[in-house]
């Protein structure tokens, strides 16, 4: 799986920072599939300077109800219904967010040609979804603000290519099959059980995408032993009481929970555009407390490891 940052500005848009949209592509069992996390205004015109196709799009969670997150979801809707989308897209996100699609589908008129499921979440809600489990936590904003946990399922453990040859089995489609712990009849006769072949499954990556918040006591539960927090810095350090006031964080307070969380990675977004001459200083505070600390930036694409690949 990789992200996609579409926009990592930070309340309204500046020419090198869009509003908030994190594509997450899946790359391999899920097929290209898409989840989009908040659409702020432009996000369908952020899409066409990548290889996203909104047809592709199947979920969108959306964190909280203020525009830089969700101005951008009904051109994003009526995009991918003229591009030939048509399977169901399900949208998550708080109370409102059901009222505002209808009433704005509604009133210009768009016609959508794939079913439309749309959720308003709650504070400790969990969802399956093939496999995945995605939990959700409030936040601490001005607006009911979520993060939401992704937890993917197990997957295989390393199948022994060396004891396979070893017996005369050699290599091809039997080896996926059982790789997928099948029973598979050779040819010649012999049954073949996989889970004989496989070492042990390999725990499943977890990423936490939080919204706008102030440091809050959910947030751990959410990021506790993550592969990846992808968390707001809308004020510089020492601007701890004025994130406060606007219920935003630092980047300390980011690199703080990302230690205290022990997750491996921290990805920073939501960069206000007062700091568009300064993100280095952004950055160097953030890793100050936290090394593996990244600025996140629009376009820029983030590759999350397998565990198994990253030797944890």
């Amino acid at each position: 799986m990789e992200f996609h940052f579409l926009g990592t500005g930070a309340g309204i848009p500046s020419k090198e920072r869009n509003v908030s949209a994190i594509a997450l592509r899946f790359l391999t069992n899920r097929k290209g599939e898409i989840w989009l996390f908040d659409c702020g205004e432009a996000t369908q015109h952020q899409v066409l300077h990548t290889n996203i196709k909104l047809r592709q799009v199947s979920r969108i969670f959306i964190t909280h109800m203020h525009g830089d997150h969700i101005y951008g979801l009904p051109g994003v809707l009526g995009t991918r219904s003229f591009q030939g989308g048509e399977d169901q897209l399900t949208i998550y996100g708080p109370k409102g967010i059901r009222e505002f699609v209808e009433v704005t589908l509604q009133t210009s008129g768009t016609y959508l040609r794939y079913p439309l499921d749309i959720i308003e979440v709650e504070d400790g809600f969990a969802y399956k979804m093939n496999g995945y489990t995605v939990q959700i936590a409030e936040l601490d904003h001005v607006l009911p603000s979520f993060g939401y946990r992704i937890t993917e399922p197990n997957q295989p453990g390393k199948l022994n290519v060396e004891r396979l040859k070893e017996i005369g089995v050699l290599p091809g489609p039997v080896y996926q099959r059982l790789k997928a712990g099948e029973i598979v009849e050779l040819e010649d006769g012999r049954s073949l059980n996989g889970k004989d072949f496989t070492g042990p499954e390999q725990p499943g990556r977890v990423i936490t995408i939080c919204g706008d918040t102030r440091p809050t006591s959910s947030i751990y539960t959410l990021a506790a032993n993550a592969d990846l927090l992808i968390h707001e810095a809308t004020f510089q350090e020492g601007l701890e009481e004025k994130a406060k006031e606007f219920y935003h964080s630092t980047t300390v307070q980011a690199a703080t929970i990302a230690k205290r969380a022990n997750v491996k990675r921290l990805i920073i977004t939501h960069i206000s555009a007062r700091y568009k001459d300064k993100e280095h200083e952004l950055l160097e505070s953030a890793q100050r407390i936290f090394p593996d600390a990244e600025l996140a930036s629009d376009f820029s694409i983030h590759p999350v490891p397998k565990r198994k690949e990253a030797n944890r």
